[in-house]
């Protein structure tokens, strides 16, 4: 028997790292390819008119769950950019309603790349509801996303004035706009519902039904997350908000009640905040 000749040794390409030029190629195709399923079905970025926007919220995980979402019937069209704020940005939508009429809707899109990570992890690791959630950048604010929708949802039941939440894929969230056309009601901080003691009250009796019925702290509340709206106060941007078993719970509710007092101190008489936070939690803080 003859001996085997020896084997030439397998070769193979390295494996292209995040930063080849492959592998950016790659990417930006994937991209354009989804732009164009997404243009096919009526929906442009009308707003992406920059790179730096384009790279920084239309992504390839971005567009794959807008796409989704449109599959879905969930958005019907794309328009221009309401707010940029430091994790995510917010656009202006068409949505289908259940009789077949496109109604206005907003889209609230987190950036995959410069969402606060820190911030986001220390409302949601100690949030009962979020326990065994991987600690990625992208789990984090995929999190997020899925906790704001839960807590608009659970505020929204509770009958307490805030976005109806529709349906959420990913990093993106899409809800009722709040608005007349295309322009947003006013923040807090621009227009008061009446008379600023009256808007007092009523921030108060938000805060505590926030918490006394939907059981919930909003946790970052000030007049720049407060709408006015022609009915009265509306709450938004509820993504960090936590329920009373949060560790922090009850930090995040006493510097709410001091945002709400530095606000109005020189428009109204104010509540002391201590007082105000007993009133609001009772007894039960106290028996903890």
């Amino acid at each position: 028997m003859s001996p085997e000749k020896p084997r030439k040794p397998k070769t193979c390409s390295p494996p292209r790292s995040a930063s080849s030029p492959d592998h950016h190629q790659e990417q930006d195709d994937r991209i354009e390819y989804l732009d164009r399923k997404l243009s096919a079905l009526g929906i442009r970025r009308k707003d992406a008119d920059t790179q730096k926007v384009t790279g920084e919220v239309f992504d390839e995980v971005t567009l794959l769950a807008l796409y989704k979402l449109v599959k879905k019937n969930v958005i019907a069209s794309m328009g221009g950019s309401i707010s940029t704020g430091k994790e995510a940005n917010v656009f202006l939508a068409g949505k289908t309603d259940d009789a077949g009429e496109e109604i206005s809707a907003a889209v609230k899109i987190y950036r995959l790349r410069t969402g606060n990570f820190t911030t986001m992890s220390e409302y949601i690791l100690g949030d009962p509801r979020f326990a065994g959630i991987r600690r990625t950048h992208k789990d984090i604010i995929f999190a997020w996303t899925k906790k704001e929708y839960s807590n608009l949802s659970r505020t929204k039941e509770a009958g307490i004035p805030c976005p109806t939440p529709y349906a959420f894929d990913r990093n993106i969230l899409v809800m009722e706009f709040l608005g007349e056309g295309t322009i947003p009601y006013p923040q807090m901080r621009l227009r008061l519902p009446g008379t600023p003691a009256g808007g007092y009250e009523e921030t108060v009796g938000l805060i505590r039904d926030l918490y006394q019925k939907a059981r919930l702290v909003h946790g970052d509340l000030s007049e720049y997350n407060i709408l006015t709206g022609p009915n009265g106060l509306i709450l938004i941007d509820m993504a960090q908000a936590v329920t009373p078993e949060h560790p922090r719970a009850y930090n995040f509710l006493f510097r709410d009640i001091k945002n709400i007092n530095r606000f109005f101190a020189n428009k109204c008489k104010t509540t002391d905040e201590h007082e105000l936070f007993r009133d609001i939690v009772g007894e039960e803080f106290f028996e903890i």
